[in-house]
């Protein structure tokens, strides 16, 4: 299989959604917010994005309090963090005064009932004017909407959706290093909605050919 990232519908909007973000005023709101369900790549886009834009990934975590998310943004900023909530909100300002960079937060869900960690994503973002990228699961919308200072800051939301037939076919078309019958792409499409899942057929056609020696995938190959 090859180690190409692909560029679905879906990455498509979201570099539509973080370039709108960048790109906005330097008075007005950069808030973003990405969300859905699991498996259709919102962490390998924004693991991407990252490395192409020198954006910021804070991953929120189960329990996490606004000062371990300071703590945790202050060493991805190359610092040692300070101990206090005060020090550690300065020590992140000032790094990202020097070099303003994309702040993304993944699994923002794990912080709905943080209001003070909400309230910090907030304040940093006010005070530094950089680009915040929120991205989350499920209903994160919804749950965010009752923090009305922060989801007023929103200017940009994108739900990703599964894939339909034509992101699979480029998926598997990109990725697959042995040809895949269209009749066989179909059925994956029918079968698989997520990124994993895709990957796992493609695993499974790949091992089969290399076991086979078959150089075209057809559904008599695959068994189906």
């Amino acid at each position: 299989m090859k180690n190409i990232f692909v560029k679905t519908k879906n990455v498509k909007s979201f570099v539509s959604l973080t370039t709108k973000l960048m790109n906005a005023n330097n008075n007005a709101p950069k808030m973003g917010l990405i969300y859905g369900e699991p498996g259709l790549g919102k962490t390998g886009v924004i693991l991407w994005w990252s490395i192409n834009q020198d954006a910021i990934i804070v991953t929120a975590k189960n329990g996490m309090s606004a000062r371990w998310f300071l703590s945790d943004l202050v060493e991805e900023l190359g610092e040692t963090p300070r101990w206090n909530s005060a020090d550690l909100f300065k020590q992140a300002t000032a790094k990202l005064a020097e070099n303003p960079r994309m702040l993304i937060v993944d699994e923002i869900d794990y912080l709905i009932n943080n209001s003070k960690a909400i309230e910090t994503i907030r304040d940093l973002h006010d005070k530094t004017g950089i680009p915040v990228l929120l991205v989350g699961m499920g209903v994160v919308d919804k749950k965010l909407s009752r923090y009305k200072h922060l989801f007023d800051r929103i200017i940009e939301i994108y739900k990703f959706v599964p894939f339909d037939l034509d992101d699979v076919k480029l998926i598997i078309k990109t990725l697959a290093e042995v040809e895949i019958d269209d009749e066989v792409i179909l059925y994956i499409h029918k079968n698989a909605n997520r990124l994993r899942q895709i990957i796992k057929f493609l695993t499974k056609i790949e091992n089969i050919a290399k076991t086979n020696d078959y150089k075209v995938i057809t559904k008599k190959e695959l068994g189906v």
